[in-house]
């Protein structure tokens, strides 16, 4: 019977080389393996074996049928890799760049200056100890305007033509809204953590407003706050100065006049001279020949309150930054329609910043 057993194994060895299709191979296991099969017929046999003969036997016998299936599992197994890839290949498309007429007229992309200035800026910061916060585009009434000391009767929020999503249950139909400014990060900012604290929010904002020379309806800008004991309007101009100079790589004439922002008290405005005009008046500076670039002032104690902080203990200023305008004076943009155009004739002139 041993014999035999050595028999079946050789004659499968042989014959699965032999075989390339899937049926073929799952018959050659029913030949081996059936109720009929070669290997079951001489299991059949065990029974007018002897209590030392089974012992040997069997253990072949079980060792010849785990050989059968492990064989016959990986020769399906190849098969079906092998009409995978044939598919694969006989499917292919080429999307490398082809010698030719076309690969001549095609460049490598670059990033938008936006992006290359909000980069820098977050540089400066980062090694001046702020985080880099991020908040979502559409946001509520209380995060865009009551935590910012903007209650619903304050004439700032006519300030701000805002866009408000339809919600027929609210009293005056309004819902949501897609926030006006980036100092909705700033509330979920305070809320997260505990005095003291520094930290920047970039992002997109939104406002119903007609474009022009210096307006957009989507546009960009950076807030920051920094919170805590003993801060003063010093500690801002600091900031704001050494944020200027590295942007710009010199030193930037700028002028810091009173300004009404209900989030801060007291409130100023930073304006810097126009670099496109040199201050002489153009249509982006509105013939002033100066641009207003940073609002900014101490934090409101009502603003305080509202992010969980008690203001008889800690104070800091804030700050907001017109992203797109920065790139305006740092690159001689004299248009913001510019940035979002999508003309990449426009975009290409920054890759080597």
């Amino acid at each position: 019977m041993l014999v035999k057993l050595e028999e079946i194994e050789k004659d499968f060895t042989t014959r699965i080389e032999a075989l390339a299709k899937e049926a073929d191979l799952l018959n050659l296991k029913s030949e081996f393996l059936g109720k009929a099969g070669k290997l079951s017929e001489v299991l059949k046999g065990l029974r007018n074996c002897s209590p030392e003969e089974r012992k040997v036997i069997g253990p072949k016998a079980n060792a010849i049928k785990d050989l059968i299936q492990t064989q016959i599992h990986k020769k399906i197994e190849a098969l079906e890799i092998d009409i995978i890839n044939k598919k694969l290949n006989e499917n292919a498309i080429d999307l490398g760049l082809r010698k030719g007429r076309f690969s001549s007229s095609l460049s490598g992309g670059g990033l938008h200056p936006r992006t290359l200035i909000q980069r820098e800026i977050e540089d400066v910061f980062l090694s001046m100890g702020f985080e880099v916060l991020d908040g979502p585009h559409i946001e509520d009434d209380v995060h865009n305007f009551e935590a910012l000391n903007i209650p619903a009767d304050h004439p700032a929020r006519d300030m701000q033509d805002t866009f408000w999503f339809n919600d027929p249950s609210a009293s005056d139909g309004k819902g949501n809204l897609l926030r006006t400014h980036t100092s909705t990060i700033q509330v979920r900012g305070m809320k997260e953590r505990k005095p003291p604290f520094r930290f920047i929010a970039p992002g997109t904002v939104f406002r119903c407003e007609r474009t022009d020379a210096s307006h957009e309806f989507v546009f960009n800008q950076l807030e920051g706050m920094m919170v805590g004991k003993d801060i003063s309007i010093s500690n801002l101009i600091y900031f704001m100065k050494t944020l200027l100079k590295e942007i710009f790589k010199k030193d930037v004439e700028v002028r810091l006049r009173p300004g009404f922002f209900p989030f801060v008290e007291p409130g100023f405005e930073l304006d810097i001279s126009c670099l496109i005009c040199s201050g002489k008046g153009c249509s982006v500076c509105k013939q002033t020949g100066w641009v207003e670039l940073l609002p900014c002032g101490m934090v409101h104690p009502n603003v305080l309150v509202a992010g969980g902080i008690d203001p008889a203990e800690y104070n800091g200023f804030a700050f907001g930054l017109g992203l797109d305008r920065l790139v305006m004076m740092k690159y001689g943009i004299d248009d913001i329609r510019h940035l979002n155009s999508g003309d990449l004739r426009f975009n290409e002139q920054f890759k080597s910043y």
